[in-house]
């Protein structure tokens, strides 16, 4: 009886493959549809666009394998300091006189020795944000912080020009730097100062990343899929990178440089939207070593109104864009490993996919004509495979980021994909516009690209 069974089971497995190998090779049908030009003009770059969107899906997956691969690749608590460096505090502002008192009094409270502070209130603006800051620096100044209060009237090289016109005075071996609307705690120095005098190769390290933290999380729904958006690049794509040894970028705040390595990697330029990612990767290539403490948070504030949100999404993706063509060159004709060269080009190259996923939409409806005509079994074989490694990575991407930032409320996320995705369609608009103007080489023109 067994053997009558399993003589059973191997024909019907003979039965079914014979039945497959029939129906491609069945000519029976082969008049009914024919390929022509069209459905070539089509289909080509169809599957062309497919496989790159693809190939940045897998790329997901590949940083979540990293970062569980490489867990145990965290730097270790340093030794305690018995002398502490001089450090020069740099706050960056430009017309956000609502802010610049609470970051102001957050640095005052810095629980750092006050003769080794050096602290600079960059101020470009063009409002009344300048009387604003003035007094909250004389307030602060008169019973003895070191803060002194630097304008420009001519904004050249933005936040860029500023960081360096700042440097020209600064008198800190170490630069921390904290936009308007980052509320540091009295610790941070403390907690990130102490990396680099580690005995045990802190010499190496040109610059420590804390991780954001959010003060209105829960003010909205966009403020919610801003979180989860965000929470995913620090958690994920930063320690993924920093553990695996690859290059990753500071944030632009929330941070601290060791002002040598500024000057050896030819310090801040403004020729991208991005001068902070820039800036890191010419660090990186000189042989620097970056850390990424994700235990160091740093509060700060999102954007509440989608305007603000669409203008910060669209000067990352454009000055990604503009980053990789000035920076990706020199990484593959550098001396570093393999991966590091992937690595690199993925994440200076990842905004691509904002026009890849505009010219897939408009492509879309045709495409699914020519191939329901050419039957549903390929479709199910090569299509989906293909389109679900290009979506289905973004969810597991963020929920394992959120399951180990919230290990007992992760699930909730759930709720909120539909949302992100929804947002993440609703910006490819405005980002793919901004990465063609980065490939073609159009300039920064517009105050909403640079004001932060």
């Amino acid at each position: 009886m067994y053997a009558a069974l399993t003589l059973t089971i191997l024909l019907a497995h003979q039965s079914a493959i014979s039945r497959y190998l029939h129906r491609l090779s069945d000519r029976t049908f082969s008049s009914v549809y024919r390929v022509n030009a069209f459905d070539l003009a089509m289909l080509i770059p169809y599957f062309i666009v497919l496989v790159v969107l693809a190939m940045y899906g897998l790329h997901r997956y590949w940083l979540v394998y990293d970062y569980f691969q490489y867990s145990k690749n965290v730097p270790p608590p340093p030794p305690p300091v018995t002398s502490w460096p001089r450090v020069t505090v740099q706050l960056p502002i430009f017309n956000e006189r609502y802010v610049i008192e609470r970051l102001t009094e957050a640095v005052a409270r810095f629980d750092y020795p006050r003769e080794l502070l050096d602290v600079q209130v960059l101020d470009d603006s063009t409002d009344e944000t300048q009387e604003v800051a003035r007094v909250c620096v004389e307030r602060h100044a008169a019973p003895g912080m070191p803060i002194t209060y630097i304008h420009r009237t001519n904004r050249e090289g933005y936040k860029a020009g500023a960081l360096k016109n700042g440097l020209k005075t600064a008198k800190g071996e170490f630069v921390a730097i904290f936009d308007a609307d980052f509320i540091p705690e009295p610790d941070f120095l403390r907690l990130t100062i102490p990396y680099f005098l580690n005995p045990d190769g802190g010499e190496h390290i040109g610059m420590v990343q804390a991780r954001w933290t959010y003060l209105n999380s829960d003010y909205s729904l966009l403020t919610n899929v801003e979180t989860i958006l965000l929470d995913g690049h620090f958690v994920v794509e930063h320690g993924a990178r920093s553990r695996r040894g690859a290059f990753f970028n500071f944030n632009g705040t929330a941070g601290v440089w060791r002002r040598k390595v500024i000057d050896e990697a030819g310090g801040w330029q403004h020729d991208t939207l991005t001068e902070d990612t820039d800036l890191s990767y010419r660090a990186q290539l000189k042989g620097w070593k970056f850390l990424y403490l994700p235990q160091v948070e740093c509060a700060s504030e999102l954007p509440v109104d989608m305007n603000g949100f669409k203008a910060q999404q669209a000067r990352w993706a454009k000055g990604l864009m503009q980053t990789a063509k000035k920076i990706l060159p020199k990484v593959f004709h550098a001396k570093v490993p393999a991966y590091v060269k992937a690595e690199a080009f993925f994440h200076l190259t990842s905004s691509i996919s904002y026009p890849l996923m505009i010219l897939l939409s408009a492509m879309l409806l045709p495409v699914m004509i020519v191939r329901f005509q050419q039957g549903w079994f390929q479709m199910l074989l090569i299509d989906l495979p293909l389109f679900l490694a290009s979506t289905c990575s973004i969810s597991s991407f963020y929920l394992v980021a959120q399951k180990e930032l919230r290990p007992k409320t992760w699930w909730r996320t759930f709720l909120y994909l539909p949302f992100v995705m929804a947002t993440g369609i609703g910006i490819s608009v405005r980002n793919a516009q901004a990465v063609i103007e980065a490939l073609v080489g159009k300039r920064i023109c517009s105050h909403a690209e640079i004001q932060d």
